[in-house]
Order: structure tokens, then sequence, then C-alpha cells
């Protein structure tokens, strides 16, 4: 059975490891990693990610966003950008990501920030529920907060938060609004405990997989860029967590993926 990627920000790897997209193509596929989703963080990444998206159609699915973290640069213009493209999308444009809020950065907490950062990505919540597109979402430290305009919103075409790390409580309440929960390298860390147990516990149809490449290098890889293919070793640990087998594992957590994201 193939694997989904479904956070990466294959553009930045790109620019990182200066590897020609057809190689990086080419490795992934031998790592059985089939489809990816790649994620923008900023507007002008747009162009960028389309034109290597455009290349690998059936494989590189796409979700243009705007990232919290970088709240500073975002305009009410790159809204509008923004709202534009996912009118006008081709096929393998699936998702609005990455958004979110960002807790982490003391910066971007300045009653004016996190009033912008909340304005954003309410805008984008409500983006993504007019056309109809799943969200991957961005949440550090700020778990209660995002489950706050998830509520409110209600989407009727849900999505994931990436990379999840936190309690099985607060993975609950997001799965309980019918979002998914997005398992990164944090869980091949043995130290990740309270981490581990929650996607232990969680229903196997909320979870997905992803690397967010080239970023969390998963155990063995630190200090070198992530990619695609170490979705494996992610999905090597998540199987000696789980009761199910190796097999149903992977059937139904690419299930999940497809069925948000490709």
């Amino acid at each position: 059975m193939p694997f989904f990627d479904t956070h990466t920000h294959l553009d930045y790897l790109l620019a990182t490891t200066q590897q020609p997209l057809a190689e990086l193509m080419e490795e992934s596929q031998q790592a059985g990693v089939e489809k990816m989703l790649v994620v923008a963080v900023q507007a002008e990444d747009f162009k960028n990610i389309e034109k290597i998206t455009a290349l690998y159609p059936e494989q590189l699915y796409y979700g243009l966003g705007l990232h919290p973290l970088y709240i500073k640069q975002h305009h009410v213009a790159d809204l509008d950008l923004l709202a534009q493209r996912l009118a006008n999308r081709p096929k393998n444009l699936t998702a609005v990501a990455e958004i979110g809020l960002e807790k982490g950065v003391p910066e971007l907490l300045t009653p004016e920030l996190w009033q912008k950062q909340c304005e954003f990505f309410e805008a984008q919540l409500s983006l993504a529920k007019a056309n109809q597109l799943p969200v991957n979402l961005h949440s550090r430290k700020s778990h209660e907060d995002l489950y706050r305009f998830l509520k409110t919103a209600q989407l009727s075409v849900t999505g994931v938060v990436h990379g999840f790390s936190g309690s099985y409580e607060q993975a609950k309440r997001f799965v309980d609004l019918g979002y998914k929960i997005g398992v990164g390298g944090v869980i091949t860390y043995a130290r990740a405990n309270k981490t581990r147990e929650t996607i232990k516990r969680l229903p196997l149809d909320s979870l997905l997989l992803e690397t967010d490449s080239p970023d969390m290098p998963v155990f063995g890889f630190q200090g070198q860029p992530n990619r695609p293919m170490r979705v494996r070793e992610t999905f090597k640990v998540l199987c000696e967590l789980r009761a199910e087998s190796p097999d149903e594992i992977e059937a139904r957590i690419w299930g999940n993926s497809v069925r948000l994201f490709g």
C-alpha cells in the first residue's frame, strides 16, 4: 500500500537542498510515497507552488494559505489574492493551507498582532467554507483558541490539525468536531510520551501521516532537512504504538488521506 504525505513544504525543501524535483519524486515513490500535499505559508509562495505541483498533478496536491508565523508580512490584499486563487482553482488545489494560530512566539502576541492573527484565521476559515475545501491547521500553544474558532466556523468539510503535539483530551476534542490529527516525526522521539500515548489511543480513522519537510526531522536524522520519504520512519513507530496490523494501518490512513485531500 502507498503513503500520502499530507503536509510538506516541498518548495522550501527544493530550495534548501537544490535537489532536482524529478529526483526527489523518484526517491519518494521508491519509498512508497505516492501522493503529497504541498502547503503554502505566504502569498509570495503561491506561484512557485503552483508551478511545482503542475508538473506532477496526479501526485502533488497543494493548499494555499497564510501562515500565522508570518502575520507581520500578511496584508489584506493577500486574502484577496487567496480568494481569487481558490475561486479559480485547478483540480489539484485541494486545501486551504497552512493556516492557524501561533502562540509560541512572544513578539506575535501583542494585542494588535494577536487580533490580526485571529482576523486572518477567521477570514481563511470563511474562504475554506465558501469553497468547500478542507483546512490544514497550524496550532502551537493555541489548541483552546483553535478549537473555539473551529467550533464557531462549523465547516462542512473539515481538515487536519497538523503535526499534533498534546494530550489525548485536546486531540479528542478536535476529533469530535470531525477533524483529523496529523501524525509527524515527533512520535519517533521516545521523550514524546504524552503525544505517543495520544496517538496510540485515538481512533485510527482520525489519523493522517505527514513529514512537515524540510522541518520536524525524525529521530536519527536530526540536523538534516526532513524529506517525504521519511514518512516511513514515522509509520514504523506508529505501527509499534498501535494494536492494528501494519497493513490495516497503512490502508486506512491512505483512505483517510485521499478522502480529505486527494
